[in-house]
């Protein structure tokens, strides 16, 4: 078996997600299990370098993981020929003019969402890639997690019929820091820092709604701050000018209805932070991003509607959990390998800045509906 290796370039890996998602259960992961295997039968090895503004954190972390190249100098690492795959985990903020060097410099890109913080922007990116031919992918996670996979084979397998409608839920109480801190940091509720639960959920909802059911027509949404005043790292009250709650209606090709409520303050009552209900004419499944269960048509109880007795009967007892029939790895490191094998040997590869931009759109087009108060139409995007 043939083995060679690809570098790559990780720009970002010592944040939060970079570190955790990226380095740690995906990069160094599939280093451990001698790099992605590919169609042929060889394998290629992954040789990342970090890269970022605190040399000391990189070469920290480069001595516990026993990374050999790393760099506070970004023209450096884009300078050196053997590592052609640039990734990008800095904060939004930042990303446009990082990938712009990375495409100049003829590097094949991936990168985390949003892509950038206007479409204008997201959809540049798209183009200035595709005239320099290189290669590019967005993350594209939740689509690979054990949940949204049983998703996937129950539509390729026809269970619903015809999909009529889909209602989903995702959200938590995230503290206001006060009296407990929060867990999440205080920028994501500063509309003049890239916060915002719109602009980070929307990127998701884009590709979840668009890969299982659709593209998306149109949108109907309500932007809105519930929580006016919260406490910062510092212990420091400040005024929280970014969105922390949108109740959207996505319509779909085909005439599926999405309705999605996404929140910071929300008390949890379901299983997982995440949850859809899919109804189709044959069967309807509610789906988290680990669990699915499923009620048929021909097993469909018929319930009646009468107020003046309590209900007896158990409703959730009805629905029966798909089994996993498969070992599902973790879904950041199974899109990395897709991505390899899209670089190495041009696998199919859907998830590409052009998908980005689609996902930035409809944050972008979800805010405008909520300060106009109107449903907004989203043509294809083209280049």
């Amino acid at each position: 078996m043939t083995v060679r290796s690809i570098g790559i370039i990780m720009n970002g890996a010592s944040g939060r997600m970079g570190y955790r998602q990226h380095l740690l259960r995906s990069i160094l992961a599939i280093r451990e299990q001698g790099g992605v295997l590919l169609s042929d039968g060889t394998r290629v090895q992954v040789e990342p370098m970090l890269v970022g503004r605190n040399l000391a954190k990189l070469r920290e972390l480069a001595t516990k993981h026993g990374i050999e190249h790393f760099t506070d100098d970004l023209d450096e690492a884009l300078a050196n020929p053997e590592f052609p795959i640039y990734f990008d985990a800095l904060v939004t903020q930042a990303r446009v003019p990082a990938i712009k060097k990375a495409i100049a410099a003829g590097k094949h890109i991936y990168t985390e969402k949003p892509t950038a913080e206007t479409f204008a922007d997201a959809l540049e990116l798209a183009g200035l890639a595709r005239q320099a031919g290189v290669k590019t992918g967005v993350v594209h996670d939740k689509l690979f997690l054990p949940g949204f996979r049983k998703l996937a084979r129950l539509i390729e397998s026809g269970f619903f019929g015809d999909i009529l409608s889909v209602r989903g839920e995702f959200g938590y109480w995230v503290f206001e820091g006060d009296w407990q801190p929060a867990q999440r940091p205080s920028w994501n509720y500063r509309k003049e820092d890239g916060g915002g639960i719109v602009s980070d959920m929307f990127a998701h909802w884009n590709y979840v709604i668009e890969s299982l059911f659709g593209r998306i027509e149109s949108v109907y949404a309500r932007a809105v701050t519930h929580i006016p005043t919260r406490v910062d790292e510092n212990g420091k009250p400040y005024a929280a000018t970014a969105d922390d709650a949108a109740y959207a209606i996505f319509e779909v090709e085909g005439g599926t209805i999405v309705q999605l409520n996404s929140s910071w303050a929300v008390r949890v009552n379901r299983k997982e932070l995440v949850e859809f209900q899919v109804d189709g004419t044959l069967g309807s499944a509610v789906v988290g991003l680990f669990g699915c269960k499923i009620q048929p048509r021909n097993a469909t109880p018929k319930p009646v509607w009468n107020p003046d007795i309590p209900e007896t009967h158990d409703y959730e007892s009805d629905w029966l959990e798909v089994p996993s029939n498969d070992e599902f790895e973790n879904g950041f490191k199974v899109q990395w390998e897709q991505f390899l094998r899209h670089v190495l040997e041009d696998a199919p590869n859907p998830y590409d800045l052009l998908a980005g931009a689609r996902g930035v759109r409809l944050s972008e087009k979800g805010l405008e509906s909520s300060a106009e108060g109107r449903r907004v139409d989203l043509p294809p995007v083209t280049l």
